[in-house]
């Protein structure tokens, strides 16, 4: 993969991976979001992301919202535990447009009080429709069961009375104390010459002070199993069953990636879903998820289902799990999940957007890029015997919480 990289004076990465195509992809990924939020915070960090478009020192917020979309691109950003990003897509013409714009709203928003106002009560909305969706709101509740007390579990929107608090010297303190210039980076997919990139990106990026992070985030505390169950007035029932697991640092998290891929990944042909779905017809949706963090992550397995097929879902799952567990992947399975896991690889990495957003993380976590063929190399080295260790590690029932709404 070709890529080139660059960091300025004042620590701030560039990566690029020069594309031919009419149109292109670029984003400022910051290491920080609402993990790195105080108590009083919570939410703060996808407040900032919404309120960004808000106006900065030389635009209204018409003015930024209509910048790119004028000219056929499109803005946009995300808030998840650990990181904010802000990007944009734009024809190929519009790069240097596209990255002036990001500079602005991520360094020189003003963060007006009407406005402020106006947005705490559309996220107040977005909260009270979330509580409406229990198969989302499930998620929430039993990441705060995995993590109570500490800031990982919290949800990323906050609630009202926090929002309601909330004041521009508070975003601005925020900001101070976690947008660290050596954990931003910009990232760009597209048809430009790096070099011409470099330049542009010491422009709008090379005048902002530096601010390095010197301290750690928070570590996270042991994990107590728990199963929980709560009566809720649904037609379905939801359930989740997970646990503490490897965090992104982990030497062994690729076994789990591929792990969770064949139990209950995007495939039709996972296990979980040909168990309950395809052969008994008991679920409607079923997934597994794997989420790394800094010094932690997540398993989970979540499916929803009719209030009489609780036990039973739960009970499949279980022998699913312990499945992994207990008998090694034959060879022809251990083939078929590894090219099934390469080819999703692959195929993410030929959506240029995706491609972009992968770089960036990628370099910020690692400082690193590594190649489909390093990639693919790693997940032929498993081996039956690594990945029985993996399920033992991380699929055993008896140290997993389990939170249902009934």
């Amino acid at each position: 993969m070709e890529y080139y990289t660059h960091t300025l004076n004042n620590g701030i990465r560039i990566i690029h991976k020069p594309e031919n195509g009419e149109v292109g992809y670029c984003g400022v990924i910051i290491n920080a979001g609402s993990r790195d939020e105080d108590e009083n915070e919570h939410g703060m960090a996808h407040f900032i992301e919404h309120v960004v478009f808000k106006g900065t020192k030389k635009r209204k917020a018409f003015h930024v919202l209509s910048r790119l979309e004028d000219v056929g691109g499109e803005l946009n950003a995300y808030t998840t535990k650990e990181e904010t990003c802000i990007y944009a897509t734009y024809l190929k013409e519009d790069y240097e447009r596209s990255m002036e714009l990001i500079a602005d709203i991520t360094f020189h928003s003003v963060f007006p009080d009407k406005e402020l106002v106006k947005e705490k009560e559309v996220i107040i909305d977005e909260i009270n429709s979330y509580k409406d969706s229990p198969a989302e709101l499930i998620f929430d509740d039993f990441e705060e069961l995995l993590y109570p007390n500490h800031p990982i579990g919290r949800n990323i929107l906050g609630t009202p009375e926090a929002l309601k608090s909330f004041t521009r010297e508070d975003i601005f303190r925020f900001i101070q104390s976690n947008y660290h210039t050596d954990q931003i980076v910009f990232c760009s997919v597209g048809q430009k010459d790096f070099k011409k990139v470099v330049k542009l990106a010491e422009k709008y990026f090379g005048e902002i002070p530096e601010n390095r992070r010197v301290v750690k985030r928070k570590p996270v505390l042991s994990h107590a199993p728990r199963i929980v169950r709560i009566d809720k007035d649904t037609y379905q029932s939801h359930v989740v069953i997970g646990g503490v697991v490897y965090d992104y640092n982990h030497p062994k998290r690729l076994g789990l990636h591929l792990l969770n891929n064949l139990l209950g990944g995007p495939g039709m042909n996972s296990r979980l879903n040909m168990s309950l779905r395809e052969k008994r017809g008991i679920a409607y949706n079923i997934e597994s998820s794997y989420t790394a963090f800094y010094g932690t992550g997540i398993f989970s397995v979540y499916l929803g289902t009719d209030k009489k097929n609780v036990d039973k879902s739960l009970k499949i799952v279980i022998g699913e799990l312990n499945m992994l567990r207990q008998k090694k992947l034959g060879t022809l399975q251990l083939h078929k999940a590894k090219r099934q896991l390469k080819g999703q690889i692959a195929i993410s990495s030929e959506n240029k957007e995706n491609l972009m957003l992968n770089l960036g993380k990628s370099y910020l976590l690692y400082d690193k890029v590594d190649t489909l063929e390093y990639v693919y190399n790693k997940i032929d080295e498993l081996t039956a015997s690594d990945l029985l260790q993996i399920s033992n590690e991380c699929f055993n029932p008896d140290d997993m919480s389990q939170l249902i709404y009934l």
